[in-house]
């Protein structure tokens, strides 16, 4: 029903998706942090959390594969 090729462009959108959201979130908290000198821990956190789990399934597929 559905073709290789869409699950391919599927899978590369949503990961692309994933790291701007990530990147974005570090990007926002550099700036409350540079310019309001304001430490926002939400946006922290969630860039932390974007790095670690795109690592750790980087190490997944490394071992698995």
């Amino acid at each position: 029903m559905f073709d290789e090729r869409f699950l391919m462009h599927r899978l590369r959108s949503t990961s692309i998706a994933g790291v701007t959201a990530g990147t974005l979130a570090m990007v926002l908290f550099a700036w409350h942090f540079f310019h309001d000198h304001i430490w926002n821990w939400e946006l922290l956190s969630i860039g932390i959390t974007m790095a670690v789990v795109k690592q750790s399934i980087l190490l997944w597929y490394r071992l698995r594969n």
